[in-house]
Order: structure tokens, then C-alpha cells, then sequence
């Protein structure tokens, strides 16, 4: 463009980037190789400035992708300068404290070239399914969680490090599917960075430097104009939630001033002995969701709207892990954090603010091999996703098993048939779990599986809500705590490696979502929909 952009244009070029960085996540989507990507969502898809500075993400993700991505670019230029960069080139890392939060979440960022001048950076993430290791909460450090991969070159200059390749599918037992994983993720890359070119030569741009500063300086100002729309103070806040060997607690202090939002997790339990611990990026990740689901949900996500909340926690602290600390299951107390924002918020600005919900994903993480079929396809991994109750919100009902806030979707279960030997015998809504309340908590589901073959399976449980489930407030009702055993009705621990004897099956019921207000208060009409649809609160 010959003269500067106006503010209509600079709105169409930043609304044609978020759709350049959807595609981008569903190229990811379409050509990934694991259920969990492909039929989830579990991923993230961005475009950054040469300075490393989030312009825009995929409508398709999750926060802790998402947010955590926003910092990992920052590293890898601090690894791979600028200057360095060459076309042709991809790197990669999955380092906890670099990029997600734990060692299944591959980070793959691709800079982009125009007229042989570095423009861009597009960075993306998946879960990868198996990449060695110990399932679930068996390792007691990092080292024992699977492959670790530094900042390294994946494609240098358009050619494939084939030994870095070699190694990923060595350390996988499923080595077609983090191999596919792996080249789908830098597929979409390579698609978005075209797909750039593309929008810079149609509107004359030979760099993004106008357009990254419109955004991110609207975008910061937006979110403290906001911001200042809140009342001023410090509130704190705090949750029990279920541990491993023995409870956990979870303390937040939240300040609003007229320059941000500060968030202190001081007080926390220490580390956990397994892989609960959080990486502070990732806490960051969730903390930063939770508030802006409350002061800035229309406003686009990127570096500037993201800049006016500040997180912080001590070092050593279950919410700052530090390595090497097990970390595999991150997502069981960094998913809780959404809760934790609202329940300091909630006594700022009450009628914004939802009860608790399930929160954290309850994914089942299923193992084993096939007795019947080819010998080097025995070995199956699954990890499915399943979701509680979101809690009652003001003025409305929670939803019913939906992944808040991770936002993955539930895994269908035709697909982990066709991809194991497993059946699933029950997926249904758990009836009477959401708590009762003025307005009701949504309902968990019960999900019952067994094995199609005279084998058994490994399950590695991860769960949280069990002991301690969501509270309601306002003089609503607790959700229902979570459950987890066999179909003959046996417990089993909700944290740890079980295995599912032949001709046994698994049953997990997932978590209700609080309840807001009094029951007494609801309306007879919507209590008259519960009973006939099934859905009455847990005291009902």
C-alpha cells in the first residue's frame, strides 16, 4: 500500500489473519493421525510477528495450547535468532517449561519469507499420543515421562531431519501416528505461510509491522478499557481439590488496578510427588482465559490483549514446577485455575461469575494389545476425552458434559472403536448429577467400556473431583463427585495404573457441575422440565 492503511483496512487484513491461522489449525485437524487431534481439537494454531508477538489464533484450540504457545515463540528465537532463519526451515520442541506443559505437546514453529525478508512466524501444537515412557502418573520425574526434545531444526532449508524422525518413531509405540503427527503439523505451517503471501501481495504490504502494532495496541487498550469498568481492590480465593497421597490446596490472590489484572498464587502446596505438577506457563495459560472469559471474551486473543494480566507463584509451588518434576498430567490442577479467577471475581462482580464446574478433562488414557491382526499393529494407545458438568451461571443452567475451559471436544466413540479392540458399552448423561440450585449445574456422563477380545487393557486414571467436587454458591448445591470402577461395582483409586481383567469393564462417572442459588427459588417450570427430562439435581 502506498499510503497508510485505514482503520477499515487495518480491521479486514486482521480479520483475514484469524482466518489464515483457522485454516491453519484445520490443515493440522484434517491431516493428524491421532483421534485426539483429529476428532478433538486438542491443538493450536497462531501467527506471530518477527518479534515473536502473537497477532492472531485459530478459533479451533485450547487455552492451555494457546496461551502457552504465545510464550513458547519467544524461546525459540531466543534459540534460533532471526538472522539465523533461512526459508525452508522448521523447528521443534516439547519441552514443559518451553512450550505446553508437559512432554505429549510438540511445538512446531515455521518463520515465513517474503521477497527474502523474514515477515512472519506461525507456530502450531498437537498431542502426541505416545512418545514412550510410563503411562500416566507412574514417573516421578521428567525423565521418566517419555522423549524429550530440545529446540531443534526439523526441516533445515526444506530438507527433513531424518534422524530426528528416526528418533521420535523410535521412542513412540505407536510409530506411524507420531510420525503422521509430527509431518501434519508442519504441513499446516507450510499452508498458512502461503496463505500469508497470498494476503500481503493482494494488499500491497511488504511488511506486517502497521498491522501487528494496530493490533496489539487496540487490543491492550481495549482490554483495560475493560479492566477499568471493575471495581478496584484485592480478593482471594480458595479450593481443596482431590491430590495424590494427600489433598491439595490451591490459593489465589487477585488484584484489579487501573493498569491490569495480577493473579498470586502464593500459598499453594508445594510439588507433588507424580505428575500433577504445573509448569507456570501453563498456569499462566488458564489464568489469563479465566479472566479474559469475564472482561474480554469479544476481544481477539493475541499478545496485546493477553499483556494487562500478570500471573505469577513460588518457585517450587504445585502451580511453578520446577524441572525436572514430573508434569505429565499438568492439565488436572492447571484447568481448576478458570475456577479459582472466578471465585475471587465473583465477590467484585457477582452477577458475572458461574459456579464451579468439573473443570478438569477426565481423559481416559487406554493401553494394550490386540491378540488377533498383524503383529507390528498389536500395540493400541487411546486417549479419550471426557467431560463433567460446567456450572450453573447467572441467569442459566451449566451445560451438560462439555469440556470447559479446555474446550476439546468428546471423542466419539465409533472412532476409538475402529482404532482398538475395545467396545463401549454405555456413553450416556449421568442423571441427577448437576447440583441443584436456583439455577442447576450441568450433568456429567457415564462412560462404560470392555474389551472385544479375550485380553486385558491398562487404564491410567488421572482424575480430579472425586473427593472434592464443584461447590455451588449462593446457597447452591455441591455437583456430584466423580466415580471410578468396574461394572461389578468395585472402586477403583482415581489416580494411578489399573488394569481391566478380561471380561470386566470399566466405568467412569464424571463430575456435576455446582449449583447458583437456592433451589427454592427455581422456577417450578424449569423444575418440572428436570424431572421429566431426567436431569433433577443432585438432592433431588
Amino acid at each position: 500500500m502506498s499510503k497508510s492503511p485505514s482503520v477499515i483496512e487495518f480491521q479486514v487484513m486482521w480479520d483475514r489473519l484469524i482466518a489464515i491461522a483457522e485454516e491453519q489449525g484445520q490443515v493440522l485437524i484434517r491431516t493428524a493421525f491421532s483421534p485426539v487431534v483429529r476428532e478433538c481439537g486438542d491443538i493450536s494454531a497462531g501467527i506471530f510477528d518477527p518479534q515473536g508477538r502473537m497477532l492472531a489464533q485459530g478459533i479451533t484450540g485450547t487455552p492451555g495450547h494457546v496461551n502457552t504457545m504465545a510464550e513458547s515463540v519467544g524461546h525459540f528465537l531466543a534459540a534460533f535468532p532471526t538472522q539465523t532463519m533461512k526459508p525452508g526451515d522448521t523447528y521443534i520442541c516439547n519441552d514443559p517449561w518451553k512450550g505446553t506443559g508437559h512432554l505429549n505437546d510438540f511445538v512446531v514453529t515455521t518463520p515465513v519469507f517474503k521477497d527474502s525478508k523474514l515477515v512472519a512466524l506461525f507456530s502450531c501444537t498437537s498431542h502426541i499420543v505416545d512418545i514412550g515412557g510410563v503411562h500416566g502418573l507412574d514417573g516421578t520425574d521428567m525423565f521418566m515421562e517419555g522423549l524429550q526434545i530440545p529446540m531443534l531444526k526439523l526441516v533445515d532449508q526444506g530438507k527433513v531431519n531424518e534422524t530426528l524422525m528416526a528418533m521420535i518413531r523410535q521412542n513412540s509405540r505407536l510409530p506411524e501416528e507420531s510420525e503422521g503427527d509430527v509431518y501434519a503439523l508442519a504441513s499446516c505451517n507450510e499452508v498458512a505461510s502461503r496463505r500469508l503471501v497470498e494476503m500481503m501481495e493482494e494488499f500491497g504490504l511488504g511488511t506486517l509491522d502497521a498491522l501487528s502494532a494496530h493490533i496489539i495496541e487496540r487490543s491492550r487498550e481495549a482490554v483495560l478499557g475493560e479492566i477499568r469498568k471493575l471495581p478496584k481492590g484485592s480478593w482471594t480465593y480458595e479450593m481443596t481439590a482431590d491430590g495424590d497421597d494427600t489433598p491439595v490446596t490451591l490459593k489465589a490472590r487477585l488484584t484489579i488496578s487501573d493498569d491490569g489484572i495480577d493473579v498470586d498464587y502464593a500459598g499453594s502446596s508445594g510439588p507433588a510427588r507424580r505428575g500433577l505438577n504445573v509448569p507456570l506457563p501453563y498456569a499462566r495459560a488458564y489464568t489469563s482465559f479465566g479472566i479474559g472469559c469475564v472482561v474480554a471474551g469479544h476481544i481477539p486473543n493475541n499478545a496485546g490483549s493477553l499483556d494487562p494480566i500478570r500471573v505469577s507463584a513460588p518457585k517450587g509451588c504445585i502451580l511453578n514446577a520446577q524441572p525436572p518434576v514430573a508434569v505429565h498430567s499438568r492439565h488436572a490442577y492447571g484447568q481448576l485455575l478458570p475456577d479459582m479467577v472466578f471465585g475471587c471475581l465473583r465477590q467484585a462482580v457477582p452477577d458475572m461469575i458461574p459456579a464451579e464446574s468439573t473443570s478438569g478433562l477426565w481423559i481416559m488414557a487406554l493401553h494394550g494389545r490386540r491378540r488377533s491382526g498383524p503383529r507390528d499393529k498389536a500395540a493400541f494407545g487411546l486417549a479419550m476425552t471426557l467431560s463433567g458438568g460446567t456450572g450453573a451461571r447467572p441467569g442459566k443452567d451449566g451445560l451438560s458434559a462439555t469440556a470447559y475451559p479446555s474446550g476439546v471436544m468428546g471423542t466419539p466413540i465409533e472412532i476409538a472403536e475402529t482404532q482398538s479392540p475395545l467396545i463401549f458399552l454405555r456413553k450416556e448423561l449421568r442423571e441427577g448429577s448437576g447440583g441443584a440450585g436456583s439455577y442447576r449445574g450441568g450433568l456429567g456422563q457415564v462412560v462404560e467400556v470392555a474389551s472385544r477380545e479375550d485380553a486385558p487393557f491398562s487404564f491410567a486414571a488421572t482424575m480430579e473431583r472425586v473427593k472434592f467436587p464443584a461447590r455451588g454458591c449462593e446457597g447452591g448445591e455441591n455437583g456430584a463427585p466423580g466415580w471410578i470402577g468396574l461394572g461389578s461395582g468395585e472402586v477403583l483409586d482415581s489416580k494411578g495404573q489399573h488394569e481391566i481383567a478380561p471380561g470386566q469393564s470399566l466405568v467412569l462417572k464424571t463430575p456435576g457441575g455446582a449449583g447458583l442459588g437456592g433451589a427454592a427459588s427455581r422456577d417450578p417450570v424449569l423444575e418440572d422440565s428436570d424431572r421429566c427430562n431426567g436431569l433433577t439435581g443432585v438432592q433431588a
